[in-house]
């Protein structure tokens, strides 16, 4: 299939809308920690306190609660792996549902689709977004199960060079596992951005534009930003 029949399907401000959203939803994470410079964030401060965690989890003689916690990450991270698939499958079913899909789509006054390829589009932009949330939740599944056997590994050791380099090197796997957490949970956001193409490109780039400013709102300058900046500082 060439691009010249989707092309065709989208007017110009589909396209521009499409382009914004793209820029959000791929740039975001890059640009909010280059905005950040490693402050001032909950995704960047959080690494400091994982790491302050990791460095007690390594010293204490038992930790079962630290297995504790971070299997309750783990519960959290299944469940939202589950719901992603829920969410797959509805909309795989919508997106093959062949014509039926479109006409029962298309009757409804408020969904703005001009055509069954546009539609499927639509439909399609949805699923990835899903399928990336999914991924991201699988991989900090499997990263946190390394981080559980980390823990269970940990020796007794009254070496205080050895301690903090264990801790270290258990932060260094945990930050990665919790991040890919954070991206599936940010999924939900750009999901339902994505969703609102099916309202219009002016509805489209409105969402988009108000997920992302939720999202920098609450990463920068919501009461538990303020809380873990403040608990970063006496950490260092």
């Amino acid at each position: 299939m060439t691009l010249a029949p989707l092309l065709q399907a989208m007017s110009p401000l589909d396209l521009v809308a499409l382009a914004v959203f793209a820029v959000a939803w791929l740039a975001y994470e890059p640009l909010i920690k280059l905005g950040a410079r490693g402050r001032n964030v909950i995704n960047t401060d959080m690494a400091v306190i994982r790491g302050a965690w990791m460095g007690a989890m390594a010293r204490r003689d038992g930790r079962f609660m630290d297995s504790q916690l971070l299997g309750h990450a783990l519960n959290s991270a299944s469940f939202f792996a589950s719901s992603h698939l829920i969410l797959i499958a509805g909309a795989a079913g919508v997106l093959f549902g062949g014509e039926g899909a479109f006409k029962s789509a298309s009757s409804l006054e408020v969904l703005k689709t001009s055509s069954r390829l546009l539609f499927e589009v639509q439909i399609a932009l949805v699923l990835l977004t899903l399928a990336r949330g999914l991924l991201d939740f699988i991989w900090a599944i499997r990263q946190m199960n390394y981080c559980l056997a980390v823990i269970g590994a940990a020796p007794q050791s009254e070496d205080t060079a050895f301690q903090a380099a264990y801790g270290d090197i258990a932060a260094r796997l945990m930050n990665p596992a919790l991040s890919a957490f954070n991206r599936g949970v940010r999924g939900y956001y750009f999901g339902l951005a994505a969703a609102s193409w099916l309202f219009g490109p002016q509805a489209f780039v409105m969402v988009t534009l108000a997920a992302v400013s939720l999202l920098v709102m609450r990463q920068r300058r919501s009461p538990a930003a303020r809380a873990i900046r403040d608990l970063r500082r006496l950490i260092e």
